[in-house]
């Protein structure tokens, strides 16, 4: 299993992805800021890595702090998750991870826990975290393979595979799932511009696993459609809102338009935490803007005229209506996507009751 992550008694480890296919070199993050700048330089990167490391970054400013009373910890968390909250904005999963250990804090401080007890349960907390993502990843896997096909080619935006998870990964668990149960595929990989994850990311980790992998241009996908040369799309997801609409790298609603298009099933694989209930349709989604020199620069050469305006969002929001099935951990969910949201959210609510 490729280390996206990892807690360590030195620190948080993360394999830097932008140094990557290149490179596997590692960086520690030995307290909450240098796992805030992990986040927000997309040395990590992928909704789900982004919510544990975001959980991990609040242990670690827990258990490294010298605070010595409650009040003054307290005051100090409320920075902690502040920091890490502001990183980037799109990925519902990193407040989903900054609100658990925050919210196990609150509840011990509110009993007054002993300081040690507490840092010892939010760094248990966070690493079972991880260990729930690389179990959630896999039960995706188990959903979602039978709905590709069992030989064909299927399509790819940026990277939603063990890189962007802490293992196994969401849309690429799908694949390697299939796979694993004898279905023949061949990927193709949009490169995913301006930060190239799929020819950088994407490439590399299925090439790992041996699994047929092809880089396209994120221009080429239309004209394969029409040739009838794939047969499948499946993406993950930074944020779904409550109807449906996924926030996902930019450029996946694009491909989400051809493939309605050609008639080709466009899949969404992400945990169920992924989908922000709070949020009722793709408009109420904030799309991150990000350093225009990712457009105008690449590997430090420059690329465009000096002085010319640059968009650079990194994510674009596909409607529901493109979308054929979402496929989360607790199962399948299909349009209307409203009503099989909110029931998959009522049966999680009675389960834990």
């Amino acid at each position: 299993m490729i280390p996206t992550l990892e807690w360590t008694p030195a620190g948080v480890n993360f394999l830097d992805q932008t140094k990557l296919p290149l490179e596997e070199t590692y960086v520690l993050a030995t307290d909450y800021k240098q796992v805030a700048t992990v986040i927000r330089d997309m040395i990590v990167r992928g909704a789900p890595a982004i919510g544990v490391s975001g959980a991990m970054g609040v242990a670690i400013g827990i258990e490294r702090s010298t605070a010595t009373t409650l009040p003054e910890l307290t005051a100090e968390v409320a920075i902690i998750c502040a920091t890490l909250a502001a990183t980037r904005p799109t990925a519902v999963n990193l407040f989903w991870g900054i609100g658990r250990v925050r919210d196990l804090y609150n509840e011990l401080a509110a009993r007054n826990t002993p300081i040690p007890e507490i840092k010892a349960a939010v760094v248990a907390l966070a690493k079972r975290l991880y260990d729930e993502d690389i179990a959630a990843c896999k039960q995706m896997g188990a959903f979602g393979a039978e709905l590709l096909p069992k030989q064909g080619t299927v399509l790819t935006h940026c990277n939603a595979g063990a890189l962007a998870t802490c293992g196994y990964g969401t849309a690429l668990g799908v694949v390697r799932a299939a796979v694993e149960r004898g279905h023949k595929i061949d990927v193709l990989a949009d490169e995913t511009r301006p930060f190239l994850q799929g020819a950088r990311l994407t490439a590399w980790e299925l090439m790992k696993d041996n699994i047929p992998t092809t880089v396209l241009c994120d221009n080429m996908s239309a004209a394969l459609m029409a040739q009838g040369r794939i047969q499948a799309v499946i993406v993950g997801a930074d944020r779904i809102a409550a109807n449906g609409d996924t926030a996902n790298k930019i450029g996946t609603y694009g491909v989400s338009i051809l493939a309605k298009e050609h008639g080709i099933p466009f899949y969404v694989a992400a945990p169920f935490n992924t989908i922000d209930l709070a949020t009722a349709t793709g408009a109420g989604i904030p799309i991150e803007q990000r350093d225009p020199r990712e457009v105008t620069h690449s590997n430090g050469k420059q690329m465009t005229p000096d002085g010319v305006g640059i968009e650079n969002p990194a994510f674009d929001v596909t409607p529901a209506k493109y979308i054929t099935a979402i496929i989360t951990e607790r199962g399948v969910l299909r349009a209307p996507f409203s009503e099989s949201i909110r029931a998959m959210a009522a049966e999680s609510e009675l389960a834990a009751v």
